[in-house]
């Protein structure tokens, strides 16, 4: 385990949690860099004798030395921006080893992944496909895409990070696949090369992946039987972790499910794993600020809120809390809310933490932070936003400065209008 107690310090591998947090500040987020890795070590063991290359989804945690550390691992990067092209190269990721996917890419963002050489794009509609055509004949170059396929498989989590039914905005539908497959082919500058499905996030049994993938693995057969030079199957992430008490995603299983359904079909495979890389490898540290007793209450505020780790109140999120000073043998725990400083009511963690008594200054950990929570952040009320730091054994270094309010509105301008109080007209 990444984080434990030694000595009645909460660790992050060999470095004390409250040694981080005097030297960044808090709120901050803390990586183990061992946990990245063994995460994906354990994918490329399990899926050894197949064709898999793993592309790590940035939208789960962009930081460039979070990136850097998996490419050196020999993971690729899954991207749904240009702005994110653009980190996963300054990362150091080579450009055949990342993929462009998202629902509205921009021309421009078009154009960087074609400029960059990139594996594939992935293509989500049919309009897409004609720019994307369009862009690459324009530029004298091919793109080599996957049409993203809707399997409309319900992926057993949670509505809002379900994304492979009927009524989601991704992809087309399973059954119009092939007639939008030979349209492909018949685009200049395009070839289609690949499928992708991806059904949702957070899933923790397989039976969903197994409907998923097996559509999917039918479909593929059928394009290749129509002549289309079929390549890759990208099967997406959406590999589930432990909040609380999911069990994770076993890669073993995974990677045997994955054998059985592809016996045969002779093709490279793409995995687009995120948060099962970076969820259980991260901890959002704060302070206590106040603890507030009410009539019937009691509320533990930290300096931390939901513009910090914004996924309870996008998503009702739980996060297991740990104090950064074990609590004695014994110790009586209370219930408590804890909370935020945010201006809304949606600010707050969980209810009914039970808790050891604490008191202003006190630290705590959120666990299973890794993932969408300082690529999520805000400067919503314009406070500090939270560091982040990586460690690695008995080392760690900031890889994000916390950003003060004047930088956050260094960008910002007044109109010399206003500064100057001149009416308007």
């Amino acid at each position: 385990m990444p984080f434990g107690y030694h000595q009645g310090r909460l660790h992050c591998e060999g470095v004390a949690l409250e040694e981080i947090a005097a030297a960044a500040g808090t709120p901050v987020y803390v990586y183990s860099a061992g946990a990245m890795r063994s995460r994906l070590h354990a994918l490329q063991r399990a899926f050894a004798g197949q064709r898999a290359m793993f592309c790590y989804a940035l939208k789960a945690n962009h930081n460039l030395a979070v990136v850097r550390l998996l490419a050196g691992e020999g993971a690729g990067a899954d991207t749904v921006s240009g702005g994110e092209v653009m980190r996963a190269l300054k990362a150091g990721v080579p450009p055949e080893r990342i993929v462009l996917a998202g629902v509205a890419k921009a021309d421009e963002e078009i154009r960087l992944a074609l400029a960059s050489g990139i594996l594939q794009l992935n293509v989500e509609s049919v309009p897409e496909l004609r720019r994307i055509s369009a862009i690459a004949q324009a530029m004298g170059t091919t793109a080599s895409v996957a049409i993203r396929v809707n399997p409309d498989v319900a992926a057993a989590t949670h509505d809002k990070i379900s994304t492979g039914r009927k009524q989601d905005k991704f992809g087309i539908a399973y059954e119009t696949a092939p007639e939008i497959y030979a349209l492909a082919a018949s685009l200049p500058g395009v070839r289609p090369e690949g499928l992708h499905m991806h059904i949702g996030s957070q899933i923790t049994t397989l039976e969903p992946f197994e409907k998923a993938y097996g559509r999917g693995v039918a479909l593929f057969r059928t394009l290749r039987e129509q002549g289309l030079p079929m390549r890759r199957l990208d099967l997406g992430g959406g590999f589930g972790v432990r909040y609380l008490h999911e069990s994770a995603i076993d890669p073993e299983a995974l990677a045997a499910l994955v054998g059985r359904l592809t016996a045969g079909l002779d093709c490279e495979l793409l995995f687009e794993p995120g948060r099962y890389l970076v969820a259980e490898a991260g901890v959002l540290v704060a302070a206590v600020i106040y603890v507030k007793e009410a009539q019937d209450r009691r509320f533990v505020i930290l300096d931390a809120g939901m513009n910090t780790l914004m996924r309870p109140a996008l998503y009702g999120a739980r996060h297991d809390l740990l104090p950064l000073r074990e609590a004695p043998a014994g110790t009586h725990l209370q219930p408590a809310d804890v909370v935020g400083p945010i201006c809304e009511s949606s600010d707050v963690f969980g209810r009914d933490y039970h808790l050891p008594p604490m008191a202003p200054g006190a630290l705590v950990a959120f666990t299973t932070a890794g993932a969408y929570g300082a690529v999520m952040a805000s400067d919503y009320n314009s406070r500090p936003a939270p560091a982040e730091v990586l460690v690695d054994g008995g080392r760690f270094d900031v890889i994000r400065e916390r950003r003060l309010p004047e930088e956050q509105f260094a960008g910002e301008r007044i109109p010399d209008w206003l500064a100057s109080g001149a009416p308007a007209g």
